[in-house]
C-alpha cells in the first residue's frame, strides 16, 4: 500500500520558518513528480511547489523567494523549507507524487500568526 507521510506542520508566528517532510512508501519514487499543494480555510486546494523528476521546480507566484522545495530519490523524501511565513500561508499542506496517478499524503497543518 502506497504511502505519503507528512510532517513538520505546526503553529509559527509570522516571519518565522517551518520545514516540512513527505516520506513516500514508493517503490519508483524518482520517476515521480513530486509537490506540496495546500488548502486554506474556504480556500479551494492549491499547487504550492513541485519538483520534477529531473530536479525542475515550480513555485506558486506568492511563495517565491521564500520557499524551496527539494527531494531525496534514495530516502524516497520531499522537503519543503518555508521562511519568511506570512498570516495567508496558513494551511493544511498536502505532499503528492505523481507519475500515471496521483498519491496523496494526509495533510500537516500550518498555522501562521501572532
Amino acid at each position: 500500500q502506497v504511502q505519503l507521510v507528512e510532517s513538520g506542520g505546526g503553529l509559527v508566528q509570522p516571519g518565522g520558518s517551518l520545514r516540512l517532510s513527505c516520506a513516500a512508501s514508493l517503490s519508483s519514487f524518482g520517476r515521480y513528480t513530486a509537490g506540496w499543494y495546500r488548502q486554506g480555510p474556504e480556500k479551494q486546494r492549491e499547487l504550492v511547489a513541485n519538483i520534477a523528476t529531473g530536479g525542475t521546480t515550480y513555485y506558486t507566484d506568492s511563495v517565491k523567494g521564500r520557499f524551496t522545495i527539494s527531494r531525496d530519490n534514495v530516502k524516497k523524501t520531499v522537503d519543503l523549507q518555508m521562511n519568511s511565513l506570512k498570516p495567508e500561508d496558513t494551511a493544511v499542506y498536502y505532499c503528492a507524487a505523481s507519475f500515471t496517478r496521483t498519491y496523496w499524503g494526509q495533510g500537516t497543518q500550518v498555522t501562521v500568526s501572532a
